[in-house]
């Protein structure tokens, strides 16, 4: 499979319905990143939620337009909370996202990531490394980074698709989105994203927030792929390191237009 690039033209109609729609994300991610997170969604026009609690995370799925189910800091509390809003996520057709922060190399997680694969998320965005493991094959990677070249996990990102029909993004460098049958490939952004904390899981939660929006899955993953490293691209040239890339970062996010990606 060779993926050609995602058309800006399809990029710029999932960011119009993104902005219309505003959707409503149930973040239910790591520790590290949560603030990021909220702030790359309002920057972009949607609306973050983060509900941790058991119970409230069970009533707040099917209130919210899309879940993030990001594993960077699980516990076995967390891990029944993230059940829980699963069950009530699926019970009530509202699309989830897995994010596998550093599946393959911890036994915890790594069972974790495997049996909720069975409950059918929407999407699932991992680097090469998480995305290899995921799939039942060796991984060299080491906690949150990756050391797989990512066109070398695509052969594994389209098995997991075909296994779970989720649309799945391993991203790097490059991305690459398929859902198994097709795919599409996002060039963009540089090595200042992977000097600051959280620019993947926080695009985790576009991509959750993109599952919600009407029209194709898979261009809609793929547009969410397409925000981020042109955005980051944007951030880079206009800041001078990690400390004002973030601000910067956040700025490109909230000023893109439809246009610009057409």
């Amino acid at each position: 499979m060779q993926p050609d690039l995602l058309p800006g033209t399809r990029a710029a109609s999932v960011l119009q319905n993104l902005r219309h729609h505003s959707p409503l994300v149930h973040c239910m991610t790591n520790d590290v990143v949560q603030s990021f997170t909220a702030n790359v969604l309002l920057a972009l026009g949607a609306s973050p939620a983060m509900v941790i609690e058991t119970e409230e995370a069970a009533q707040f799925s099917p209130v919210a337009s899309a879940l993030l189910v990001n594993i960077g800091t699980l516990t076995a509390e967390r891990r029944g909370a993230m059940l829980a809003a699963i069950h009530a996520a699926n019970e009530s057709f509202t699309p989830w996202v897995l994010d596998p922060v550093a599946v393959g190399g911890l036994a915890f997680r790594t069972q974790f990531a495997f049996d909720v694969l069975a409950l059918k998320p929407a999407a699932i965005r991992g680097n090469a490394s998480e995305i290899l493991a995921l799939a039942g094959e060796h991984s060299a990677g080491r906690g949150v980074d990756s050391a797989d070249d990512v066109l070398s996990a695509l052969p594994a990102a389209v098995r997991l698709a075909q296994l779970t029909g989720a649309v799945v993004a391993v991203t790097g460098e490059r991305d690459y989105i398929t859902d198994g049958e097709n795919a599409w490939r996002v060039d963009g952004g540089g090595l200042l994203m992977t000097r600051v904390v959280g620019t993947g899981c926080a695009l985790s939660a576009v991509v959750a927030a993109c599952c919600s929006l009407p029209g194709e899955r898979l261009d809609n993953v793929a547009a969410a792929c397409r925000f981020m490293k042109r955005a980051g691209e944007q951030a880079i040239a206009a800041s001078r390191g990690p400390g004002s890339f973030i601000p910067a970062f956040l700025d490109e996010l909230y000023l893109l237009n439809a246009g610009e990606l057409a």
